[in-house]
């Protein structure tokens, strides 16, 4: 059990709102932020629990900030604690947040759960967050459930905009016009799927670099094609896979 799970577990204040297998990812991306001058904004501040378990848990130096429509969670605020009213959905109302806050290490989206809270959220505040920071979207589970406008494969959910980071993380090694490198694969290191939960973490990167070092172990087999042949069969092969791919169909591959 990690210090957040038995933090929830012993809580006597305010109240708190998770699901327990949250905790693990939680710890497992942001444990390196504790005792740290670490800024934190979570997205659904409910009756303030949360705000006090990430005071207690990243430690005397955090700054926690919250987010939540209600007005009357203003009362919630504390030291090191600040709320502020709006909703998420409002892209003005998130534009004037980010300029009004410090570059944020951490942001938490526990707020409404529906599909364009949590698109519109992302879209305005992903660029808020350091480059080495961390963007943690959690109640995915939103995205299969009717009333929130979810389903299976339903397009406009948050889980099938967030498949879309997996190819953007990606788009180095894309040959197409349709997938090309952006803001966010120069700025994001890895992605993360959980149980209900998608976690991004930043780092600023570069074209990834193929190299070799050391010696061979054995001799490599001559390739079975050389010079024009080799260049004829494998302009064939392009061909036939650019072809096959424009209808969706699989590739073909040959021996090399």
């Amino acid at each position: 059990m990690n210090d957040l799970e038995r933090y929830f577990n012993e809580n006597k204040g305010r109240l708190i709102h998770k699901w327990m297998h949250f905790f693990d990812a939680y710890d497992r991306h942001f444990a390196r932020y504790r005792g740290k001058e670490v800024v934190v904004l979570e997205i659904g501040v409910f009756h303030g629990g949360s705000m006090q378990m990430w005071k207690s848990y990243f430690g005397d130096k955090a700054v926690i900030h919250g987010v939540d429509v209600n007005p009357r969670c203003k009362e919630l605020e504390e030291d090191r604690v600040r709320i502020h009213i709006g909703s998420q959905s409002d892209r003005a109302f998130l534009r004037r947040l980010r300029a009004e806050l410090p570059p944020i290490d951490i942001i938490i989206d526990d707020g409404g759960h529906t599909m364009d809270q949590q698109i519109i959220t992302f879209e305005e505040l992903y660029g808020a967050v350091k480059p080495d920071g961390v963007y943690l979207c959690e109640d995915l589970h939103t995205s299969y459930w009717l009333q929130y406008g979810g389903g299976h494969k339903r397009p406009g959910t948050f889980i099938e905009y967030a498949k879309d980071f997996i190819d953007r993380l990606n788009a180095w090694h894309s040959e197409e016009r349709s997938l090309q490198v952006d803001a966010f694969t120069r700025s994001t290191a890895s992605v993360h799927f959980y149980d209900s939960i998608v976690v991004l973490e930043k780092h600023p990167r570069e074209a990834p670099v193929v190299r070799m070092s050391g010696t061979p172990s054995f001799d490599m087999p001559e390739p079975r094609a050389k010079g024009v042949m080799k260049r004829i069969r494998l302009g064939s092969l392009r061909a036939w896979n650019m072809l096959l791919r424009a209808f969706g169909l699989p590739s073909v591959i040959w021996g090399r």
